[in-house]
């Protein structure tokens, strides 16, 4: 293994963390086994409270990230159907609740149907969009409004796992490209609704072909970089 010409990395996060933390942490311990700092990046952001695939590059391999990231994305991820927060996640308290009892899983089923293909998106406020030099939740955490555009996305397919009709809750399989907000699909959708909904569980399984259970666990990274051959530079 040779950090310089370039290792592809692909870890599993855990939930509570920054992506930019994991990496962080992946880089101290890489930096370590080396003898030697390592340069590393990682392809797509996940968020603190999302898990799963994470794919990490060093050295000359970074300059695959740009390519890793257009790859496509396939997640599990659980909407709460009646309410909405801040961050259309559980990071902030519920701030809005509507009527669910119009809701059935054949309205479930023809209203997902309208968010699969070309569709444009507007990211969510709290998340590290640019606007002006500044993150967009810098501004929303400091109390400030901002506006975004919508952007082009692609989502190939939702696919429902399971309904609970009592508490309101849904679990689907979103298959998409890159750029694509679940915690935005779960506000759009909870519109679309007539209602509301927001990111109770999100889980990336797969990006291109690495599957989630391929992937390092970030807790066990530590015990199995020691297994590995390191060639030093």
């Amino acid at each position: 293994m040779n950090f310089k010409e370039g290792v592809i990395i692909p870890i599993d996060k855990p939930y509570g963390i920054t992506s930019f933390k994991a990496l962080a942490h992946i880089r101290y311990l890489c930096t370590q086994a080396n003898d030697g700092k390592v340069k590393i990046g990682h392809a797509g952001t996940l968020d603190p409270l999302a898990t799963g695939v994470l794919i990490l590059a060093t050295g000359r391999m970074t300059k695959q990230i740009e390519t890793l990231q257009a790859h496509t994305k396939e997640y599990t991820a659980t909407f709460q159907l009646g309410a909405t927060t801040p961050s259309y996640d559980m990071e902030h308290e519920v701030n809005g609740t509507f009527p669910t009892e119009h809701i059935t899983r054949e309205l479930i089923d023809a209203t997902l149907a309208r968010f699969v293909g070309d569709i444009e998106q507007i990211p969510p406020t709290y998340s590290a969009v640019k606007v002006d030099g500044k993150r967009a939740f810098d501004y929303r955490r400091n109390g400030e409004d901002v506006v975004l555009k919508p952007k082009h996305i692609h989502i190939d397919k939702i696919e429902v796992l399971h309904f609970d009709a009592e508490k309101m809750q849904l679990t689907v399989r979103v298959v998409c490209g890159k750029g694509t907000y679940i915690r935005a699909l779960a506000r759009d959708f909870g519109r679309a609704l007539d209602s509301g909904a927001y990111l109770t569980a999100l889980r990336r399984t797969r990006v291109g072909d690495v599957q989630v259970e391929n992937c390092i666990s970030y807790e066990r990274f530590e015990s199995w970089l020691r297994q590995q051959t390191i060639e030093k530079m």
